[in-house]
């Protein structure tokens, strides 16, 4: 039965990677594009990446040596990353507005395993799909998979502690989370372009050029994020309660 689930969870997934696979991208529009980020901020993002990338990749080695049967689990939450990151609406010349994925995998794993996975994604979508950047990389893993992650977990666990409803408690997490991504890709981008006026006023420009296209999509991700954890709640149960899973949205 086992058997079972794990081939009906590899079909889906790979119907849904196909599904994706079969429109073309507007190479303009994605993550904070190859060379639009001065060199000397490059670096700096780079290393505010490596102290969070070091860590999450002792917790995958943990995960990989002890508790293998979190694979499955592990790699649907990096397909979920890959998947609807990959699907975006330009918003601004040098990046984009879409949705993140990361807010699952930082309710299942936390936010250290999280960058892991956020950073795989961006590499693999910055090679093959011409999306990001290799010098921006680390910039993109900042915001995408750091700084939104964090927030998704430290909200989910507050919500928890308030014992908020637990399905609410989700979609929040995953969605604000989803926000945040893009206030640290529009403080990015507004120190490397501060304008005229000033870097806040740079960043109030490059939110309000976000805002429409991803609030909505904030929402859509939180709903998201909602099913798919219900879907795991019922094919994966085995590997959910060796996360030591509650059942946080069944009540």
């Amino acid at each position: 039965m086992n058997h079972v689930k794990s081939e009906r969870i590899a079909l889906t997934l790979a119907c849904v990677l196909a599904f994706v696979f079969a429109f073309p991208y507007n190479v303009s529009a994605m993550h904070i594009m190859e060379g639009y980020l001065p060199l000397a901020q490059c670096v700096i993002w780079d290393a505010a990446a490596l102290p969070f990338l070091a860590v999450g990749v002792v917790r995958v080695r943990h995960v990989l040596q002890s508790q293998r049967r979190l694979l499955i689990l592990l790699a649907m939450s990096g397909a979920f990353i890959f998947v609807i990151s990959s699907l975006k609406i330009p918003s601004v010349t040098g990046s984009c507005s879409h949705m993140t994925g990361t807010g699952l995998a930082a309710i299942l794993f936390g936010p250290a395993i999280t960058c892991v996975l956020g950073l795989i994604v961006l590499i693999f979508q910055a090679i093959l799909l011409a999306h990001g950047g290799l010098t921006t990389l680390g910039a993109n893993t900042f915001s995408m998979a750091i700084a939104g992650p964090l927030f998704a977990w430290f909200l989910y666990k507050l919500g928890k502690s308030l014992k908020i409803n637990r399905k609410v408690n989700v979609f929040i997490a995953a969605a604000i989370g989803d926000l945040l991504t893009y206030c640290v890709t529009s403080l990015q981008l507004a120190t490397a372009f501060p304008g005229e006026s000033g870097v806040t006023a740079s960043i109030a420009k490059f939110l309000g050029v976000f805002a429409p296209t991803q609030i909505p999509l904030a929402i859509v991700e939180g709903l998201l994020t909602v099913l798919i954890i219900m879907g795991m709640e019922s094919f994966a149960e085995p590997e959910l309660r060796e996360l030591r899973w509650e059942g946080e949205i069944k009540a």
